[in-house]
């Protein structure tokens, strides 16, 4: 099951805290780094930990509001935008910047995140497509980030010893308390795979964006849209049948036995 945990840069103060012998029953973890690491870094060091993650386009699903429309950077500009849900291969280890338009009671105004991809899934071979990881730009942080606030989401596969065996409805999160690292809290509670962040920088008004803005315009596999949920059909209630005609015995009526 994947979880996202959400921190707000104006409240949390990341600290840096040393690992040492003496922290041997300390939890294993995946990762040294802190969420307050530039994007790209974490994803890098993730590659060069080796394994089967270079080159991998990981399947992932940017979900919003009904009516948002989401561009990717491709080729140094905006491809043209397209209604959320979409399904995208992204590779591990790079930043890709998305522009965030058609936002509820907000026409006109947009956002730019970025989505860092630092680990993938291990779906069944042929089913990647199927079992995405699924990144959700919620209205309240498009609302702060409108707000010229920073908001960074990590999204974590949870323990399986300790996922609950249950179906969720929507990407569940909690927000990081102040003083805590949003990327070892995930860390501790499962495996994070990705990074969200939302409100970090904008393009010029006047020379538009610049090739840092796009982080390089990384390769991308566009993947068909996910299909719309099945709904079941009403069944109309059975009618009740008339009862068979009863058959007359020979004779007619005073024939009949009492």
């Amino acid at each position: 099951m994947v979880k996202t945990l959400r921190c707000l840069a104006t409240v949390v103060l990341l600290v840096l805290s040393s690992v040492g012998p003496g922290s041997a029953q300390e939890p294993p973890v995946h990762y040294l780094h802190q969420g307050i690491m530039p994007p790209g870094a974490i994803g890098a060091v993730q590659l060069q930990r080796g394994g089967p993650v270079a080159g991998y386009f990981q399947p992932v699903e940017i979900r919003a509001l009904q009516g948002v429309r989401v561009s990717l950077s491709e080729g140094g500009a905006f491809a043209a935008a397209e209604p959320a849900p979409i399904r995208v291969g992204l590779l591990i280890g790079q930043v890709y910047r998305l522009r965030v338009t058609n936002i509820p009671l907000h026409e006109g105004e947009e956002v730019f995140p970025s989505i860092e991809v630092i680990d993938r899934l291990y779906a069944p071979r042929g089913q990647e497509v199927r079992f995405p990881i699924v990144i959700e730009l919620t209205f309240d942080d498009i609302l702060l980030a409108l707000d010229n606030k920073f908001v960074t989401r990590v999204i974590y596969v949870e323990d399986p010893q300790s996922a609950l065996p249950i179906r969720e409805h929507g990407q569940e999160w909690f927000e990081a308390p102040p003083g805590k690292d949003p990327l070892a809290l995930a860390d501790a509670l499962g495996r994070p795979v990705a990074i969200l962040r939302l409100g970090a920088r904008m393009p010029g008004r006047d020379t538009g964006p610049d090739p840092n803005f796009f982080f390089g315009c990384p390769p991308l596999v566009k993947f068909p849209p996910p299909a719309p949920p099945r709904v079941a059909r009403p069944v109309a209630p059975r009618q009740p049948q008339p009862a068979p005609p009863q058959r007359e015995l020979p004779g007619g009526p005073e024939n009949r036995q009492g």
